[in-house]
Formats: structure tokens, sequence, C-alpha cells
């Protein structure tokens, strides 16, 4: 049986399933006879989804038809599908998944992300929100760069830190070449917050208080991320060399969690680990 075969008799069970569970009272429609008060028929679906019932019979069956996107996505408002339901059955019938909306920045992020990035430790780890605020970070993320903490959450943003705070700038040796490379990788992930107030607000901050963000976000830079070593002078523990990693939980979409991960064995990891334990004494 062929790869199309398969998917049009899944998209033709799945829609029958959620037909067949569609509680009527929530659409305004009557039991069905013995009292059966789930289930719609295939004539009321079709009715709903404006085809007619002969279409959509068939489509259940899993015939060789090509339902068009716009009556997918009449049948998915008809049968009230979640956003993963939806990109389910588009995804059957050979379309992309329907466009995100530009995610919003979150305040904080849940207790289970902060047991993720405590868990982490002696590697520091952060979250960012889409618009690179760090909206979370671990203990020896803190011990990396203690001004996490103490900054206001309107300033607590990744760009910000590198391109406005000289303490930052003095922990990094290559400033230059990472400083640009966070920005071309931002970039890259702007496009869909462009016309957004934040975003627009954010680059306007820079722009006016850092000359090197001018001349760089002229530029128009644009790179991917790339997992890549990260090395940082610390006044107290000196030369630290991380692996830099970059994950998106799959139940936090908008949110990124960035490692960096310290190797067992090395100088770094003895070190930051040296650094947390004074933290602890004091």
């Amino acid at each position: 049986m062929s790869g199309d075969t398969e998917r049009r008799k899944e998209l033709g069970a799945f829609l029958r399933a959620r037909r067949e569970q569609l509680d009527r009272a929530e659409l305004d429609l009557p039991p069905v006879t013995r009292g059966r008060t789930t289930g719609l028929r295939r004539e009321e679906v079709a009715a709903r989804a404006g085809v007619s019932i002969t279409w959509y019979t068939w489509l259940e069956q899993g015939r060789d038809i090509n339902p068009s996107r716009q009556v997918l996505d009449a049948l998915a408002v008809t049968m009230r599908l979640s956003a993963a339901e939806h990109e389910y059955v588009l995804s059957l019938a050979g379309y992309a998944p329907a466009p995100a909306a530009a995610p919003t920045a979150p305040q904080e992020i849940p207790a289970h992300l902060q047991r993720f990035l405590d868990a982490q430790a002696p590697s520091p780890a952060f979250a960012l929100a889409p618009d690179w605020a760090i909206v979370g970070w671990n203990r020896a993320y803190e011990v990396l760069y203690p001004n996490v903490a103490a900054m206001a959450p309107e300033d607590r943003n990744l760009l910000l830190v590198i391109f406005t705070d000289p303490e930052d700038r003095a922990l990094l040796p290559d400033w230059e070449t990472t400083s640009r490379r966070f920005l071309a990788e931002y970039r890259a992930q702007a496009g869909p917050r462009l016309a957004l107030p934040e975003h627009v607000a954010l680059v306007g901050r820079l722009r006016a208080e850092s000359e090197d963000f001018a001349r760089a976000w002229a530029d128009h830079r644009v790179e991917r991320f790339a997992s890549r070593e990260r090395r940082f002078t610390h006044p107290v523990a000196g030369e630290l060399v991380f692996e830099h990693h970059e994950l998106v939980p799959a139940d936090l979409p908008d949110v990124h969690v960035v490692v960096y991960l310290a190797a067992d064995g090395s100088p770094t990891r003895d070190r930051i680990a040296a650094l947390l334990a004074d933290a602890r004494r004091r």
C-alpha cells in the first residue's frame, strides 16, 4: 500500500473519530435517537463545512480525492480541532502547517522548566523569550554573570546585556565576533516580530544606546544558530571554555533554552563548581 493511500486512510479515520466524539449540545444540535448526545452525522458536518455529503463521505472513506486547504480549514473549525489536530490534518493532506502567530514574550518560565535549568549545574543555563528577554536562569549562570539577578526586568535582555553592559563585555575576550554572531542569530529569528512594538522599541533603544549595535544592525547579517565553543574571562575563575547549545522545549516552542556545557573533568567544570560552592558559603 502506498504512502499516499495510507495517509488518505488515516485522514478519513481521524475525521470520522473526531466527528463521532463531538458534543451535539455544544454545537446547538438536539440529541439523536435514544438520547445520544455525542456524534454528528456526516450530512451535518458536510453542511456546516460547506461541502456535499457525497464528497465528505468519500473523504472519510479515504478515496483518492484532493481536499483543498480551505475545506480542511473549514472542517477544522466545524470539528473544533485543536491547533495540533488541525496541523495533523493538514500534514496528512500534504499541506504545510498554518503559519503561527508571532509569539509574545512570557514574563516567567514554568516551574518544570526552572527545574530543568537548575539540573544543568554546574553548567550555566538560561531561558530566552522570543524577544531575547532572559526569563529564567540557574545559579551557575548567575555566578558566571552576577548582574542578571540584579538588573531591572526591562533591562534583562540578552542583546541589551551584550551591547550595553561593560561587565558582560569584559567577560568576552572575543566580544566583537560574539556580539555580531548573536545579533545575526537574533535577526534570523525576528522575522515574524519585525512589526511588533516590542521589537521596534528594542531595536530603537539599542541603536540609541550602542553605536556598535547600530553599525552591526545596519549590516543586515543573518545566521542560523550553530553549537560552538564559548570563551569567558571571569574576574575570579579566570578562563572558562564551554560548548554552547540551544534547545527548544516541545511544550514551550516560543522559549529557547541555552546551556553552556562544561565538559566532565575539564578545568572549566572545576572552576565553575568552585564558584558555585563559594556562592553557597556566602
